[in-house]
């Protein structure tokens, strides 16, 4: 593998890559398209915009943009121009917005036209706003005044060279989730979109140049900038984005329609394809090969995936503060229901409360050391203490590693459930739940009982058209017992239309456990 350089644009380095490849499509949305010719020349001018807006090397600029060929040209327009985009989730509530645009010290948002509401919803929220400028993306009529209009802002800007930047100079933010708790800003370098790329996107996924991709997971994920620009950046690849939300028929029509080669998703979206009376068959797809990260995939759910579309999904964990995967099932050696093996140029050890490794086939922390790592959540020292010890990163996910070196999920540090002194992991039994025929989804949470000793407790989701009986509950109860060791069952299963989840499609199990304290109450 080559050595990253020391003096890296990411952003000037793919336009570079790819300076061959003029009238290949780099982009398609739906409604545009980009060749990469015209992809160069957009981020340079942004670029150029950007500093004709008084905006200075290091500020930031927020990105609250839906999945459209804007999104790159704004995201690596700033990186042209050393200026640092912060790229936020679409789906969150104005109170997240205006903590992250007080917390970022953004100096100007860039945002689709639909989300100008909730954004001067948050500006109005918070006095202590640096926003100067506000740029709309595809508006569908006129702008009221003081609004720039994206495009026009592009097209009249002279193109800016790019800004001479170092491989660890800050090159952007990402917030995380936020599922157990209020976002943190993780603050990556040019350098860590390079490495994902070398380390994963082409070893390990494998994208080519002659691949069509399309990730289901947004380009505000760690996960989906990875796959939707960095990877197919990196080679010359053809990208399709989708602005809409990731529902089964949505993708079924873009994977029917543009017939990508390289497809990218979770494992609830995976499995609500399948459980669709819309599925497609086989030959109507090109899929060569799939990823999947987010939450632990099902064995079954990835063996029933991979028999009707003849295609392998590579289940793998990553973090927005690796920024990709780096630990994955891998071509040849695929194992469902294990997270497979470390991606080369990443360790990991499974280290127990004290910081000691454990014995193989025993849970233990999962630490990761790698060159995409972050470098610290902005303006929160202790948060940063606590999860980068060093070189290594505490990912706060437990797993175990069998004689053959594949690991496997056992949950979140703070998901694990003991029951009479012995772990349970809710991901095992929420798997075992999962193969039951009429079970759509699971989850599993701890919960005292009137002893006030814990219990697992099940929250189920069933497949359309299964009817609920007096019959449903000790089934799925015996069903567990037969195939995990019984003190392993859960107690009570309570049945939703719905599970909460983050809208990056992970579980939020402390909702559930919340519930469960209002139920007691």
């Amino acid at each position: 593998m080559e050595t990253c350089p020391a003096r890296l644009n990411f952003a000037d380095h793919l336009v570079r890559l790819n300076a061959g490849r003029a009238s290949k499509a780099a982009y398609i949305d739906g409604e545009r398209s980009l060749s990469y010719a015209e992809l160069a020349q957009r981020i340079a001018r942004f670029a150029g915009a950007l500093r004709g807006l008084g905006i200075h090397r290091e500020e930031r600029v927020l990105l609250l943009m839906h999945d459209t060929t804007d999104w790159p040209v704004a995201f690596l327009g700033a990186l042209q121009a050393g200026v640092v985009p912060v790229a936020v989730n679409t789906l969150l509530t104005v109170e997240d917005y205006a903590y992250m645009i007080e917390n970022s010290r953004c100096q100007a948002a860039i945002l689709s036209a639909p989300l100008l509401g909730t954004l001067q919803a948050a500006l109005a929220r918070t006095a202590r706003h640096e926003v100067r400028h506000v740029v709309i993306s595809r508006p569908e009529g006129p702008l009221a005044e003081g609004l720039l209009d994206f495009d026009a802002l592009v097209e009249g800007a002279p193109a800016l060279p790019a800004a001479d930047t170092q491989a660890d100079e800050i090159a952007f933010w990402l917030y995380s989730s936020g599922s157990t708790g209020q976002p943190k800003g993780v603050v990556h370098t040019h350098g860590n979109l390079w490495h994902t790329a070398e380390l994963y996107g082409k070893p390990i996924l494998g994208v080519r140049e002659d691949d069509v991709v399309f990730s289901a997971a947004k380009l505000f994920f760690a996960y989906g900038l990875g796959n939707g620009l960095t990877f197919p950046l990196s080679v010359g690849a053809t990208t399709i984005l989708m602005k809409d939300r990731p529902t089964p028929d949505a993708v079924f029509e873009r994977l029917t329609r543009y017939r990508p080669t390289v497809f990218c998703g979770v494992p609830t979206l995976f499995a609500s394809m399948l459980a669709s009376p819309h599925l497609p068959a086989r030959e109507q797809v090109a899929m060569r090969i799939c990823a999947s990260a987010g939450e632990a995939l099902p064995r079954e759910l990835g063996e029933r995936y991979t028999q009707h579309f003849g295609c392998p999904i590579l289940d793998g964990i990553g973090s927005t503060e690796m920024l990709h995967i780096f630990l994955s099932n891998q071509p040849g050696g695929i194992r469902y229901g294990t997270t497979g093996k470390p991606v080369p140029g990443y360790e990991v050890e499974l280290r127990d409360e004290a910081g000691a490794a454990v014995p193989p086939g025993t849970i233990g922390d999962l630490y990761i050391k790698g060159p995409s790592a972050a470098l610290m959540y902005w303006n929160n020292r202790d948060k940063s203490r606590d999860i980068y010890r060093g070189a290594w990163l505490k990912s706060g996910d437990k797993y175990t590693c069998d004689a053959d070196g594949y690991y496997t999920y056992a949950g979140r540090s703070d998901d694990m459930i003991k029951v009479s002194g012995q772990y349970v992991s809710p991901v095992e039994v929420e798997s075992v739940l999962a193969r039951h025929p009429s079970v759509l989804e699971a989850a599993v949470i701890g919960a005292p009982d009137a002893d006030g000793l814990t219990k697992t407790v099940a929250y189920v989701v069933l497949r359309p058209g299964v009817v609920q009986d007096e019959r449903t509950e000790p089934e799925l109860k015996d069903f567990v017992k037969r195939n995990l060791a019984p003190f392993k069952y859960p107690r009570s299963i309570c049945f939703l239309d719905e599970l909460p989840k983050t809208a990056t499609g992970k579980i939020q199990r402390f909702r559930l456990r919340q519930q469960c304290e209002v139920e007691r109450a």
